[in-house]
């Protein structure tokens, strides 16, 4: 029995040792392979994300107040509280984008008119400086000034026209197609995250028997218990960095109210959208912010920049440890490394999964640790003599 076991372990060693080969002399095509495979499953994956951060508001509405109805429609409950969930979503996207997007078009309209107005003053302080300084002017002129040649530039005008009018309709074929694309795999990925958020119980139920069916009793509590961790850690994440966010928003339409400075609302709601955004996003709203007030005064821009580095320091020393470093449990230093490494492999979204993904695995380091430590503290001191 024992032989078959060893012989079963070594067909098993040899195998896998011979796939390794193979992903390794053809790893061009693995490559090109698993995109394919990831890119048929991109609106699942949407869809699966979707269903986690939509199920935080659902078990809210679920525990607080959709528990109170009456028996009578307690079978409504999910399909209800499901449509509640995406309609705060989406209102909470919509004011933002009735709120900032407006408002910047407008100050977009009032910068395009002011700008013919600063050339015209540019051209006339230009011309007061060279009749004071008409050294200027002979430096100019000393300039040897290139002649055009203008046959070849008709003729790269031409060929540009030849090829310019296929690249433009290739172009449009394949912004269109992407378009369609990413329209049908959004509405895939809605879909699916209603059947998710619809069945999550019983789905949860069917993973626990195939992981009892197929694992043994040790990896299938170890699996749990990180699957648990890590959702507690997403959770948790999200729920206080959307915390912290509309904090800091608040924080900031009050006190530029207080101060006078335009824009107040808008620029609260902003920046507490764009702080969703670990570190980074709360810079981009200052960013635009600033932007804003420039076109309508330049001394108040410069007040709102040093009132933002005065907020970001209580926010980062005071409101972020409390509402979202306390929640994840992970050091400063290694939130800085989860956002930099999430970043540099997958932008905006590996910023906001890093983070949990690290708390995760700093945990678990951690308790791995503590378990070992006092083992080996006991052995040492049981060494000497």
């Amino acid at each position: 029995m024992k032989e078959r076991r060893s012989n079963k372990e070594i067909m098993l060693l040899i195998l896998f040792t011979a796939l390794v080969c193979l992903g390794v002399i053809h790893f061009s095509a693995l490559v090109t392979m698993l995109q394919k495979f990831a890119g048929m499953l991109k609106p699942f994956i949407m869809g699966a994300g979707i269903a986690f951060v939509v199920n935080l508001p659902l078990k809210f509405l679920e525990d607080k107040l959709l528990c109170r109805l009456p028996d009578k429609v307690k079978r409504m409950t999910r399909p209800i509280g499901i449509c509640l969930s995406f309609i705060i979503i989406l209102l909470i996207i919509l004011l933002v984008v009735f709120t900032v997007i407006p408002q910047l078009g407008r100050t977009l309209t009032q910068l395009g008119m002011k700008i013919p107005v600063f050339w015209e003053n540019m051209w006339t302080n230009l011309e007061i400086l060279v009749d004071d300084y008409p050294e200027i002017l002979a430096w100019v002129e000393s300039l040897e000034v290139q002649s055009f040649n203008w046959n070849t530039i008709l003729t790269n005008t031409v060929n540009f026209l030849k090829n310019g009018v296929g690249s433009l309709l290739n172009s449009t074929v394949t912004v269109a197609g992407s378009l369609v694309g990413g329209v049908v795999n959004g509405l895939i990925a809605l879909i699916f995250s209603i059947y998710i958020l619809s069945q999550k119980e019983k789905l949860k139920s069917q993973l626990e028997r195939i992981l009892h069916a197929y694992c043994k009793e040790s990896v299938e509590q170890k699996i749990l218990y990180v699957s648990s961790l890590l959702y507690r850690n997403f959770s948790k994440f999200i729920t206080g960095q959307c915390m912290e966010a509309v904090i800091l928003g608040l924080l900031f339409a009050v006190v530029m109210t207080i101060f006078g400075m335009p824009y107040a609302l808008m620029i609260g709601v902003l920046i507490a959208f764009t702080a969703l955004i670990p570190i980074v996003g709360a810079f981009v709203g200052c960013f635009i912010g600033a932007f804003l007030i420039l076109v309508e005064n330049p001394i108040q821009a410069v007040w709102f920049i040093v009132l933002f580095l005065i907020i970001q320091q209580l926010e980062g020393n005071l409101i972020y440890p409390k509402v979202v470093g306390n929640s994840v449990g992970l050091p400063s230093i290694w939130v800085l490394l989860a956002v930099s490494l999430g970043s540099s492999m997958f932008g905006v979204v590996g910023m906001l999964l890093f983070i949990p993904l690290f708390a995760t695995i700093y945990t678990l380091v951690r308790e791995d640790v503590n378990k070992r430590q006092p083992k080996k503290s006991f052995s040492r001191k049981g060494d000497k003599p």
